[in-house]
């Protein structure tokens, strides 16, 4: 049941309404969907004193606003623009129910608000709630994302017991759909120090988690991100199965950035290893090329195949396939990728490409 005000706040759209026109019935505002807006609204243009009437009436019901759907906002809000005692009296208010907020659809957005927003000892004592609970909250729809913003604001030092969680259960979380975030903040924002016990596990699972539809995600991002030793031992696992790992759905992403993300010499490697044809006349390169998944390796492998030798052997032995690959919707984009390639270096060759390809069609 809505209050008269509430009612005409929102049915008169002609009324201008300030902060000071609610006054007594801000609680009720921010449990409204046009109410919590509007408070949201003013709160970012506010002076200290309408900041100040707004707080002193929210107080008394900062946790029930905390989990609210509407109420959240609100209370975000005030780690935003509130002051440094407001933020400070906000964050005492969630003490002890940390876990319960973290694990709550709002609840943990206003938890992650405040570690952005109050200070390193407040950041500490409110994380510090979770512990014994990590992996609880890394596994929880909500509670995932608290965990996340912990790593990636709250200095090292506080957050041991986050890392620690993680000892022996790399390969456990990596192949989880929030876990495998969780783990992959770890790498991009803690020293190496606390990383490399994780890593040194991860490399034990790299196959495993290479093909795992989450694990995938993990084993990219070291790629991409990582230091060069860990990318030289991801690809050392990868080679001598690149056509297999090409072929499979989550793998072949990460042969694509193998490929992409390795040294010179690991790339050379990787692109030798497909354009040599077996003692039973076939070709890796081949067969990928008309695969659903491991085409857009060869796509990559085109992107980024120095001058040369190499390169020339592989435009070589994709060249008479192409007019086949028409029939396959994936093995246009690669037909795309070698028009690029011919007409860039060889315009006379891409022009012949064309005819072959398209004359009588």
């Amino acid at each position: 049941m809505r209050s008269p005000l509430l009612e005409e706040f929102r049915n008169n759209k002609s009324k201008k309404y300030e902060l000071r026109d609610i006054v007594g019935s801000i609680v009720e505002f921010s449990g409204d969907q046009h109410g919590s807006r509007f408070i949201q609204q003013k709160l970012e243009t506010a002076n200290s004193e309408e900041k100040q009437l707004v707080f002193d009436e929210i107080l008394g019901n900062g946790l029930q606003l905390m989990t609210d759907v509407f109420g959240n906002y609100v209370i975000q809000k005030f780690f935003e623009h509130g002051n440094q005692i407001q933020k400070q009296i906000l964050a005492k208010q969630m003490e002890g129910h940390v876990l319960s907020l973290s694990l709550q659809m709002y609840g943990c957005r206003v938890v992650q608000k405040a570690l952005e927003h109050v200070l390193t000892t407040q950041q500490a004592s409110l994380i510090r709630e979770l512990d014994g609970q990590v992996l609880k909250c890394v596994k929880d729809q909500n509670g995932n994302h608290v965990i996340q913003k912990a790593i990636e604001r709250v200095p090292s030092q506080h957050i041991q017991f986050i890392i620690s969680a993680f000892h022996g259960q790399v390969y456990a979380l990596a192949t989880h759909p929030y876990g495998c975030r969780v783990i992959q903040r770890i790498f991009e924002h803690c020293n190496e120090a606390d990383t490399a016990p994780l890593m040194e596990e991860l490399h034990r699972y790299t196959l495993n988690l290479i093909q795992d539809q989450y694990g995938n995600y993990v084993v990219q991002h070291v790629l991409e991100r990582g230091k060069p030793v860990d990318k030289g031992m991801i690809i050392g696992k990868v080679r001598g199965s690149v056509l297999g790992l090409s072929k499979h759905k989550f793998a072949s992403n990460v042969v694509e950035k193998c490929v992409a993300y390795g040294g010179r010499k690991d790339r050379m490697q990787l692109i030798e290893e497909v354009i040599q044809t077996r003692p039973d006349g076939t070709s890796p390169l081949i067969l990928m090329m008309k695969d659903q998944f491991a085409n857009y390796v060869v796509q990559k492998m085109l992107d980024v195949v120095d001058a040369g030798e190499q390169r020339d052997i592989l435009v070589q032995k994709i060249r008479p396939h192409l007019p086949s690959l028409k029939k396959y919707t994936y093995g246009k984009h690669l037909i795309t990728s070698e028009y690029s390639l011919c007409s860039l270096h060889d315009p006379s060759g891409y022009q012949t490409l064309i005819n072959v390809l398209f004359v009588g069609e």
